[in-house]
């Protein structure tokens, strides 16, 4: 039985291990899901030792532990270092999944879960990548590094300080990332651009307690209104970012750049679809993709403060919170636009509140050229995988692992992504369409046979 055959002939053992794997909530942010976190890497460790990889490691950190293996038994043949995280969002709300967060579940062609698409159903993928070539051939093509970590999603905290002090274990021929996505259903894709991400938390401080808004309102600055009013004054009628010297750095695009990017079989009526709003909106003077994957932003994530509960309770609040978020571009200094951010609201705040700005990570943009063979070994890959010829996109998120790796190692990184844009990573009913985890896990096998035969 060839490759292929033993991948097609597994669908159902790939999903019932899948599907232990969704079951660990294991969500970084949480801290009461350490348990699970703990769990959940125990998990990978496991898998990893039966797919062939040697000397697997769980590795604790400062917050939440890394799992490391490796197999070193082809010598002459290149050396990847292949990255994941096996830590998710947090699944709220809960009234909003269509079936329980993590209990995964099949409807239509897709299976829905936590952690579906982002990122557990891409690094299950490679793992079962590896353990058919084991079943198969008896061995690994290449050597392989590989690092799953569990604190990606609030900004991967401890990560490089492992790479710092390990420079020499984990030099690689190649970066291998599984945590992007395709352009459309049938469209495979490998990403060459990442936007990077600034995030932050304000407070507006009024007065010393939460006061009664009947005889106090009217005189008592409000810090609620002050934060809308503040948020409101950050973009201008043309929807860009009007902090000065905000897109003093942003990297023009070339013209053959924007003509590619352009000409992508990307349609704006189905982005709009998936989105789901009555309308669009972004920057005016560019496309729809150039704006996803090319213009900085900023973003308010989420507003609080006050009453919030049942009923009726007239208060001005003492407090007011946000967070929110800078994605930037090629050209942009992570710690210039968090000064930049500052400078601008203590500039609009009024002298009647008190703020604090905490930054909760930085991370710049990352954009390479896609020349290198082992980019044409991907190309073959995603074709054998899903029947079709790939695409070469950047994406509007972040992988700040990404780009120091890029930064320090100067290998290519090669991202394959198999989520779609309407999967919902971040929100309720995130899924995965089972053709893509599939076909995926065939890619992934092809990718590293092709760079066996190299």
């Amino acid at each position: 039985m060839n490759l292929t055959e033993y991948i097609d002939s597994e669908h159902e053992a790939h999903l019932s291990e899948l599907y232990e794997f969704l079951r660990i909530p294991s969500v970084s942010a949480q801290s009461e899901h350490k348990p699970d976190i703990e769990r959940a890497a125990k998990w990978v460790a496991e898998k990893l030792r039966a797919a062939g990889l040697d000397n697997v490691e769980i590795l604790p950190t400062k917050m939440h532990p890394l799992v490391y293996g490796e197999s070193l038994r082809a010598p002459g043949k290149p050396t990847v270092l292949f990255y994941g995280h096996y830590d998710v969002q947090p699944a709220e709300p809960l009234n909003l999944w269509t079936s329980p967060a993590f209990e995964p579940t099949i409807r239509g062609e897709n299976l829905y879960g936590r952690g579906t698409a982002d990122d557990k159903g891409q690094v299950h993928i490679h793992i079962r990548a590896l353990d058919a070539i084991m079943k198969t051939a008896g061995k690994l093509p290449i050597n392989l590094k590989v690092m799953i970590e569990g604190e990606e999603e609030v900004g991967s905290v401890s990560l490089w300080e492992f790479v710092n002090t390990n420079k020499a274990r984990l030099k690689a021929d190649a970066l291998v990332v599984s945590d992007t996505g395709m352009l459309a259903r049938g469209v495979p894709s490998i990403t060459y651009g990442l936007r990077g991400l600034n995030y932050y938390q304000i407070e507006i401080a009024g007065p010393a307690q939460d006061l009664h808004s009947g005889i106090f309102g009217g005189a008592v600055p409000n810090p609620i209104t002050i934060l809308c009013e503040l948020f409101a004054k950050l973009h201008d009628k043309n929807s860009r970012v009007a902090i000065p010297g905000f897109y003093d750095d942003v990297a023009a695009l070339s013209k053959a750049e924007s003509k590619a990017l352009n000409s992508l079989p990307w349609k704006a009526s189905e982005f709009k679809k998936t989105v789901g709003a009555p309308g669009l909106s972004g920057e005016k003077g560019f496309s729809m993709v150039e704006q996803l994957w090319t213009r900085p932003t900023l973003e308010l994530n989420g507003i609080w403060g006050g009453y919030t509960g049942e009923g009726a309770k007239t208060v001005i609040p003492s407090k007011a919170y946000a967070k929110f978020s800078t994605r930037l571009v090629p050209n942009q200094y992570a710690e210039k636009i968090t000064r930049a951010v500052e400078r601008q609201i203590r500039k609009l705040l009024p002298n009647t509140v008190k703020f604090k700005l905490e930054v909760h990570s930085q991370g710049k943009a990352w954009v390479a050229p896609y020349t290198h063979p082992f980019f044409e070994v991907a190309h073959n890959a995603l074709e054998k995988g899903f029947g079709k010829r790939a695409v070469f996109i950047r994406e509007g998120g972040s992988i700040p692992f990404v780009t120091q790796m890029h930064d320090t190692f100067k290998v290519p990184c090669i991202l394959l992504g198999f989520g779609l844009p309407d999967e919902n990573a971040h929100a309720p009913d995130e899924h995965i369409a089972l053709e893509n985890y599939f076909g995926g896990i065939k890619a992934v096998a092809q990718f590293y046979e092709g760079l066996g035969k190299l």
